[in-house]
């Protein structure tokens, strides 16, 4: 039997670079290794939406067709809505039973996203308990192993809490998951900062290659480079990073023509976008045929619900059972 492995994402629209080299290209090795669990987190997306829902269901949409056609194999992975699975809610609330308020107040991580999304209105009980509710997430479907940034990880340790109190409190039940850290570093957007959606700073996958062009135009390179006469410093520029992922076959060369002042600025980020417009043409023409099927969409979605759901009825039952809450 394979380890299971869990992990959800946001209903927050398109994907961009950042989340293809940070996350997706890994949830595509882990497929071929474990069985895996992606859902859609659309209830997620409710701690800092809650005010504009209009949205959130169409993205899932945009979403699966997304991962649809950058490779994640339905016959491979388990692909559902959080909100399809009833369960998940049921078993946040009896969570919520076990967590002290404390406990959540101290979560580094709440009080990092209480500062940077100062402009949101988060504080509300739907956010404070967002790492109960990622817990039900995990445990609901008995993970083994969660994979993770560095950031999440206390999350992970909250899950893990969760997991031991209820196991001491009514007998043994849920397994004590595993981070597994992703080791992918901060991919930067087009104006410096970490390549974000909320930043306004991102590269679709979606984007068609005029887009990508003028987009990669406006990045920020080498500061150190003044002039094209200039020998570059890679290791500092942004687009020497994205060329990394892009333009693997050839970095060794991009590296010495920069550090030689054999190429300039400009025409090392018209190859790049090059590299990202050919990288993605394929992926562009994937998507448009699974946007354009719906009946499709629809049905990887009720399968990977009814297989889920056969696992957390289950879940509750014994979970009910052991917190003897069965009816008499």
């Amino acid at each position: 039997m394979k380890e299971i492995v869990v992990t959800g994402y946001r209903t927050t629209g398109k994907l961009h670079i950042g989340n293809l080299l940070g996350n997706i290209l890994n949830m595509l090795d882990l497929q071929e290794k474990y069985k895996c669990f992606f859902f859609f987190a659309n209830l997620h997306a409710l701690t800092t939406d809650f005010k504009d829902t209009s949205e959130i269901m169409n993205n899932v949409k945009i979403q699966l067709a997304e991962f649809l056609a950058l490779g994640i194999n339905p016959d491979k992975s388990i692909l559902y809505v959080q909100s399809d699975i009833p369960e998940i809610a049921e078993l946040t609330l009896y969570f919520s039973m076990l967590t002290p308020i404390s406990r959540m107040q101290r979560n580094p991580t709440y009080k990092e996203q209480l500062k940077e999304l100062f402009n949101k209105d988060i504080k509300m009980m739907g956010f404070l308990g967002y790492p109960i509710l990622m817990t039900s997430d995990i445990l609901i479907v008995h993970a083994d192993n969660v994979p993770v940034g560095e950031d999440q990880l206390p999350h992970i340790e909250i899950t893990r809490e969760l997991a031991r109190r209820f196991n001491k409190l009514y007998g043994k039940y849920f397994k004590v998951p595993k981070a597994l850290v992703t080791k992918a570093g901060r991919v930067p957007g087009i104006d410096g900062r970490k390549m974000s959606k909320s930043y306004g700073n991102a590269i679709y996958l979606s984007d068609e290659p005029d887009v990508i062009r003028n987009k990669v135009r406006m990045m920020i390179t080498d500061p150190k480079r003044v002039y094209k006469t200039d020998k570059g410093h890679p290791d500092i520029c942004d687009v020497f990073y994205l060329h990394k992922s892009f333009s693997k076959e050839e970095i060794g060369n991009i590296e010495k023509e920069c550090k030689n002042a054999l190429i300039g600025c400009t025409q090392c980020k018209e190859n790049l976008a090059e590299k990202i417009s050919n990288y993605l043409s394929d992926f562009r023409e994937k998507r448009a045929d699974f946007l354009n099927d719906t009946d499709y969409l629809k049905k990887v979605l009720e399968d990977g619900k009814n297989t889920v759901r056969e696992i957390t009825k289950e879940t509750i039952k014994q979970v009910r059972h052991r917190m003897k809450l069965m009816s008499f």
